[in-house]
């Protein structure tokens, strides 16, 4: 049964001219005072959130984002913020791109964090996809094998910090410590000052691919998966529960997994897809080309592989496949529950900023769906 109620801003500015027609997404540059439009933009979603009573707002990591999409860079000095802008709700990373950084400054910045928001910063890791900014901090990301390599010795280290009183790495990208004589002594272990208030750390990924839904498991590490159609939401959805159970760790379909999906309310179905296409298309224009299209056909194919459609999408296509929910309160109930009843562990739903919609619009989307949506899950 769902919760808790969560959404996710990935940092875009307020866009001009969006949809299909509108600028294309290569030829947007804007000026350094547009891009930190996002952090205030993020403060007053933050407290708008804190006072509907939603659980946690989920931010994105992401570099030199000229075309003004995605424009935060260090999601854990943001919630640091946003804690001191609100009183209970939670921040979420979503997610910090562990190849872009030395994965004991990571766990010593989320221990920090978790210490003096008292566990309000949840924490999220994930191997990044542009490859504009991973490549340029020295990381590789074209080479998906080396990718994933670095990844999961960053991680390895990463929970070495979180969980021993001291520890020593000696793997191929890190030697931690080194050997080297520390006054007096021969150094052969550190600890990392200060570990994290709230032990085990809980920390999510997204679902990317079956290879890494195997690793999450392996870890416990919880997943997110949003905009999916319903066929691959199902497919993950199992895969994730089945690879728990094959770590030894049983759990209820939909358990510890966040589901996020489009939503737009409007007194009718047709207003509201009139009104959030545009907002719905620019998001395409951006993410489409990354491999963002997590669809499925009517022979259970994925979008872009063979066989398969290979086109962006549109918005009557996402509403097909109940990765958006537009209409009046009653009808987005109807579609969420129609997911909800499949899943008897789900307890988290998120909802996605279309990367087109203004500010003020998705406020009023967020005190609409906690007036009227929202207390349908509650009982």
């Amino acid at each position: 049964m769902i919760k808790r109620f969560h959404s996710l801003y990935v940092g875009q500015i307020e866009l001009e001219n969006i949809g299909l027609s509108g600028t294309p997404a290569d030829a947007r540059r804007y000026t350094n005072a547009r891009f930190a439009e996002v952090f205030w933009t993020a403060k007053d979603i933050a407290q708008e959130m804190d006072a509907l009573g939603y659980y946690a707002l989920w931010t994105a990591e992401h570099h030199f984002q000229h075309e003004g999409y995605e424009c935060f860079p260090n999601l854990i000095q943001l919630s640091l913020w946003l804690a001191t802008q609100t009183k209970r709700l939670k921040l979420g990373c979503a997610f910090n791109v562990v190849p872009m950084w030395h994965p004991v400054r990571l766990a010593e910045d989320y221990a920090m964090a978790d210490i003096v928001t008292d566990g309000r910063v949840i924490m999220g890791v994930g191997r990044g996809y542009h490859s504009r900014e991973v490549e340029s901090f020295g990381a590789p990301v074209i080479d998906q094998a080396a990718n994933r390599e670095l990844f999961e010795e960053q991680i390895e280290l990463m929970l070495k910090c979180f969980n021993e009183e001291s520890f020593s790495h000696h793997g191929k990208q890190y030697d931690v410590p080194p050997p080297v004589e520390y006054r007096g002594y021969q150094l052969r272990e550190i600890t990392c000052v200060p570990r994290p208030k709230h032990l085990p750390v809980e920390i999510w990924m997204p679902i990317a691919s079956s290879k890494s839904i195997d690793y999450m498991a392996s870890k416990n590490f919880k997943a997110m998966v949003t905009l999916n159609g319903e066929k691959i939401l199902d497919d993950v959805v199992k895969a994730y529960r089945d690879a728990c159970a094959k770590h030894g760790r049983p759990k209820k379909l939909g358990e510890d997994m966040i589901w996020g999906a489009g939503i737009y309310l409007a007194d009718t179905p047709e207003e509201a897809k009139r009104r959030v296409e545009p907002s719905h298309d620019e998001r395409y224009k951006w993410f489409a080309p990354f491999g963002f299209v997590r669809y499925a056909d009517a022979q259970g194919r994925t979008w872009g592989t063979p066989g398969a459609p290979a086109r962006v999408p549109n918005l009557a296509d996402g509403i097909l496949q109940k990765a958006w929910f537009c209409g009046p309160p009653a009808h987005v109930i109807d579609g969420i529950k129609s997911i909800e009843a499949k899943y008897p562990g789900l307890e988290d739903f998120m909802i996605h900023w279309a990367e087109g919609l203004p500010p003020k619009e998705f406020k009023e989307q967020l005190r609409w769906f906690a007036r009227e949506v929202m207390p349908a899950f509650q009982g």
